[in-house]
C-alpha cells in the first residue's frame, strides 16, 4: 500500500494532465469579438489562426488547407446543418469565401447577402490531411440589423471661443468592398478629411476628421455626423448628433434704467446689467460718469438707488467671468428739473462748437486771402512804365474778377506820382499864429487903400 504522500503526489500529477488537457487548444483562431452587420450587404471577418506546439509537426502548411464556419456550436461531427461553410465544397448554405491565404494562416472570409438568420454564433475549423482541429474557445458574434448603428463622434481640443477643434466621426465599415459615406451638418465652413482605417482587431471603420475655430456663436449649436450605406440599389444612414459647450467671455452685455423717464428726487431706480456667458458672470460692476470723472458705484447684476441731486449722469456696467469682461453702453439717468439745464448745455456746447469751427474757417480763409493778395503785388512789376493799375486792369480784361478789398481795410491803397517840391514842412503853433495875423493885417491894409480910391 501507497504511502499518503506518495497518493497525494499522484492524485496532484494526474490532475495537473488533466489540467494540460483541456487548457490547450489544438488549435488558437484569432477574430473580432463581434460585427454588426446590416442586412442585404455583405460581412467581412478578420481571420488568422495558429498551430499548438503539440501539433507542429502534424500539421504541414504545403499541403492544401480548408477553412470551415460552424454555426451555433463548435461540434462538427453529428450536426451538418451548423457547417454553413467549407471552401473545399462549391455548394454551402451560406453565400461566401476565404479571401485570406491560407498557407499564410489567413483565413479571412467574406459572406454576402446577408439576412436577418445569420445572427449567431461561429467557429473556426481546418481540416488538412492529416491534421484537422477547431477552436472551441474562439467565436465571432455577428449581430444583423435593418439599421446602422450610429458612427461614433468625439472632440479634441478644448471647447473655447478662438480655439482651433477637431471633430471625429467614425463608422464600421463591415462590408469594405461597400464602406459607409460620412457628412458633416456644422454651423460654420470647415475642412475635412476622410480614410478607411483598419482597427486593432483587424476591422475596418470610415474615419472623418473636420477643422475650425470655435466662436462664441457655436455655443449650444448642434452638429451631426451622418453615416450613409449603400446596401443594394438603397442606402441605410444612421447620424450622430452632439451640442457644442463653447466657453467664453461675456458678450451681449447691455445697461438698462427703470423707470427710464426722468425722476425725481428721492424716488427709487433700479439699474440692471444682463450679459451672456460661458461659464456664466460671476461678477457685475457698475460704474458713474459724471462731471467728466469715472467712479464705482455699485457691484450686482441690479444697482437701486433713492435719487439724489448727484445721482444724475450717465451709468454703465461690466462683466465677468473666468475668460475675461464684457463693458455695456452707457445709459442716462435724468433728474426732473435738470433735464432743461442739460439740453441747453447740451445745446449750447454745440453752438459754441459750431461758431468755433466757423471762426476758425473764417480766419484761415482771410489768412489765405491776405497771403494771396502779398503774393501778387510782390510778383508784379514795378516801376512808371508798368504801374499795379495797369496790371491789374489787364487781368480785368482777360477774364479774371478784380479782388474786392477786405472788410476790415479802412481805406483803398492807391499809387501815383508824388510832387516833393509841393510839401510843406510842419508848422508850430505860434508860427501859425503869426501867420494868421500877418494875413489878417494884410487884408485891412488893402481894404483901406481900396476906400480911398473911391
Amino acid at each position: 500500500m501507497a504511502c499518503p504522500e506518495n497518493m497525494f503526489f499522484l492524485i496532484v500529477l494526474f490532475m495537473s494532465g488533466v489540467l494540460a488537457c483541456f487548457c490547450q487548444p489544438d488549435l488558437i483562431a484569432t477574430m473580432p469579438d463581434r460585427l454588426d452587420v446590416l442586412t442585404g450587404s455583405c460581412v467581412q471577418i478578420p481571420c488568422s489562426f495558429d498551430i499548438p506546439d503539440k501539433h507542429k509537426n502534424t500539421f504541414n502548411s504545403t499541403i492544401p488547407i480548408s477553412g470551415v464556419w460552424i454555426k451555433e456550436s463548435p461540434k462538427f461531427d453529428g450536426r451538418p446543418d451548423n457547417v454553413i461553410f467549407n471552401s473545399s465544397k462549391t455548394v454551402n448554405i451560406y453565400q461566401g469565401n476565404i479571401t485570406g491565404n491560407m498557407s499564410q494562416k489567413n483565413c479571412t472570409t467574406v459572406f454576402f447577402n446577408v439576412t436577418t438568420n445569420y445572427t449567431n454564433k461561429y467557429y473556426f475549423r481546418i481540416e488538412s490531411q492529416p491534421f484537422r482541429a477547431t477552436d472551441i474557445d474562439k467565436f465571432v458574434d455577428i449581430v444583423v440589423r435593418d439599421v446602422p448603428s450610429s458612427p461614433n463622434l468625439t472632440v479634441s481640443g478644448e471647447l473655447k471661443e478662438g480655439n482651433p477643434v477637431s471633430l471625429n466621426c467614425s463608422a464600421v465599415a463591415p462590408c469594405p468592398e461597400h464602406p459607409p459615406e460620412l457628412t458633416w451638418t456644422l454651423p460654420t465652413q470647415f475642412t475635412t478629411e476622410k480614410q478607411l482605417q483598419e482597427n486593432p482587431d483587424q476591422t475596418k471603420s470610415v474615419f472623418s476628421t473636420v477643422t475650425f475655430t470655435l466662436s462664441y456663436l457655436h455655443h449650444e449649436k448642434n452638429i451631426t455626423c451622418t453615416a450613409v450605406y449603400p446596401v443594394g440599389a438603397s442606402n441605410k444612414t444612421a447620424e450622430h448628433n452632439m451640442m457644442l459647450n463653447v466657453s467664453f467671455s461675456p458678450k451681449d452685455t447691455s445697461a438698462s434704467i427703470s423707470p427710464a423717464d426722468p425722476v425725481l428726487v428721492g424716488s427709487c431706480v433700479n439699474l440692471t446689467c444682463s450679459s451672456t456667458a460661458n461659464p456664466p458672470v460671476t461678477n457685475f460692476t457698475w460704474f458713474q460718469i459724471s462731471g467728466g470723472k469715472t467712479r464705482h458705484v455699485e457691484s450686482g447684476q441690479s444697482y437701486s438707488l433713492n435719487v439724489t441731486v448727484g445721482d444724475g449722469g450717465l451709468y454703465y456696467c461690466e462683466a465677468r467671468n473666468s475668460h475675461g469682461c464684457g463693458k455695456s453702453k452707457e445709459v442716462w439717468l435724468t433728474i426732473k428739473g435738470q433735464e432743461t439745464s442739460m439740453g441747453f448745455g447740451i445745446a449750447a456746447g454745440t453752438l459754441g462748437a459750431f461758431l468755433l469751427i466757423s471762426l476758425i474757417s473764417l480766419f484761415v480763409w482771410r489768412r489765405n486771402s491776405r497771403l494771396h493778395d502779398g503774393l501778387e503785388m510782390t510778383d508784379s512789376p514795378q516801376g512808371q512804365n508798368s504801374p499795379v493799375g495797369t496790371v491789374c486792369a489787364d487781368q480785368a480784361t482777360a477774364g479774371e474778377k478784380p479782388e474786392e478789398p477786405a472788410e476790415d481795410q479802412s481805406e483803398e491803397i492807391h499809387y501815383g506820382d508824388i510832387d516833393f517840391s509841393k510839401l510843406k514842412t510842419k508848422e508850430t503853433p505860434a508860427a501859425a499864429q503869426d501867420r494868421v495875423q500877418g494875413q489878417e493885417s494884410e487884408y485891412a491894409e488893402v481894404n483901406v487903400t481900396g476906400r480911398g480910391d473911391q
